[in-house]
């Protein structure tokens, strides 16, 4: 099946050395996935590398290995294999699709059809994949919902939600870093469908680990609000006060510390 780029740009700097330059030589047919794509287009700072191949994952792990490459079985289950070559990981996973998701965890199966891997993801920006050369793959118009400042699911967002209800949170997460003027209606009238889907079957532990992420954008005022017109803020943190104190915080110049922020959110006494 041909499956051209849609797109070909200078090849971002993270790809042309260290761990992700050798991972990619190493896997035939391997490209860079998800936020390390999104953040190099959106002319950000690239921190983690991730990496898929159109490989069985015992195939990746032994070709990294043959390549010289130290290679960790962090998730082999799922697909996903750890390389690490001068203290620098690359977290490399097989293509994938899903055979039954229970609203957090997924059963797979591996495949060689991007398309259907990406089209397991959450938002179009976070779908978009690019080999060494600089060569963009872009199935759902990720690069342009990044450029309009568009958070969007990949498909109907509420079957992204029901596969996994933890995604409801990180749509405000992703709408504070990256949105801009009005949010995707759709996505919003799914998140409302969603809240308590993700009350049963999200651990308290994840559901502060996205919280807290949203609390260390530069300014979370307005993602918490679309949070509390969606129903979402009362469902994972009930005792949540008016936004004022945390405005005020922020006015302040105070450093982005998210229990500080946390704190601002809580009622005094």
């Amino acid at each position: 099946m041909t499956d051209p780029p849609v797109a070909e740009i200078d090849p971002p700097g993270f790809l042309a050395s260290g761990a992700p330059a050798a991972v990619l030589a190493a896997l035939p047919g391997a490209r860079a996935v998800g936020g390390c794509v999104r953040d190099a287009l959106a002319g950000r700072a690239v921190h983690d590398v991730d990496v898929a191949a159109p490989l069985p994952p015992e195939a990746i792990a032994q070709r990294l290995r043959e390549a010289g490459l130290k290679v960790f079985e962090t998730g082999l289950a799922h697909g996903t294999v750890t390389a690490v070559l001068d203290h620098q990981p690359v977290e490399v996973t097989a293509l994938r699709r899903d055979l039954a998701t229970d609203g957090r965890h997924a059963e797979v199966a591996w495949t060689t059809d991007w398309r259907e891997d990406a089209a397991r993801r959450d938002f179009t920006f976070n779908a978009m994949s690019m080999d060494a050369a600089g060569r963009l793959w872009d199935y759902f118009d990720g690069r342009a919902d990044l450029e309009a400042g568009r958070v969007r699911f990949v498909g109907d967002a509420a079957t992204r939600l029901r596969e996994d209800y933890l995604r409801a949170l990180r749509f405000f997460r992703f709408w504070a870093r990256y949105g801009r003027g009005a949010p995707d209606a759709a996505a919003l009238a799914a998140i409302g469908g969603a809240v308590e889907g993700l009350r049963a079957r999200i651990a308290p532990e994840r559901i502060w680990m996205e919280l807290k992420r949203l609390l260390e954008v530069a300014d979370p005022v307005e993602a918490l609000a679309l949070m509390r017109q969606a129903g979402l803020l009362a469902a994972v943190l009930p005792e949540a006060g008016p936004l004022g104190p945390l405005r005020a915080l922020l006015a302040c110049a105070a450093p982005a510390a998210p229990l500080l922020r946390l704190a601002a959110l809580l009622p005094p006494g």
